[in-house]
């Protein structure tokens, strides 16, 4: 069984998070800045087993997709042509950010550290992979 990546798409960065291989732990991977990101994603699945991608879906909160969504369709539909063989889910990416930036307040890391958008964007792709994962199991 492959892992599965979650990629928090945006304009200038990117957070990924990938699953272990047998898909128990979300672990965050790593920011990528955007314009390198397709080459990343090869170079990490040509060193790992990636079976799927989940890409987050920007909308409102009225659910009608944001203006992110104008840059995160090309980009999936690029991931579809260049990986033909693997799945690309979607999912609500909604308050993500929020989430994980509440997340670093919590877990006790400093005003300094808190303001790592890198460390949001890996946060707020993990928390994507768990939802995608407690939504498939």
């Amino acid at each position: 069984m492959g892992r599965i990546m979650a990629i928090d798409y945006g304009r200038v960065r990117t957070g990924l998070a990938v699953t272990d291989p047998e898909r128990i732990i979300a672990t965050a991977l790593t920011t990528v800045d955007t314009p390198t990101l397709l080459t990343y994603i090869k170079d990490y699945c040509a060193r790992e087993k990636v079976d799927c991608f989940v890409v987050g879906e920007a909308k409102r909160l009225n659910n009608t997709p944001s203006e992110s969504m104008q840059y995160i369709e090309p980009f999936v539909a690029k991931l579809h042509e260049l990986f033909p063989d693997k799945e690309v889910a979607r999912i609500d990416e909604r308050f993500t950010s929020k989430m994980a930036f509440q997340t670093m307040i919590d877990s006790g890391l400093k005003k300094k550290q808190r303001r790592d958008k890198g460390m949001i964007d890996q946060i707020a792709a993990t928390i994507m992979l768990q939802d995608y994962m407690r939504v498939m199991s």
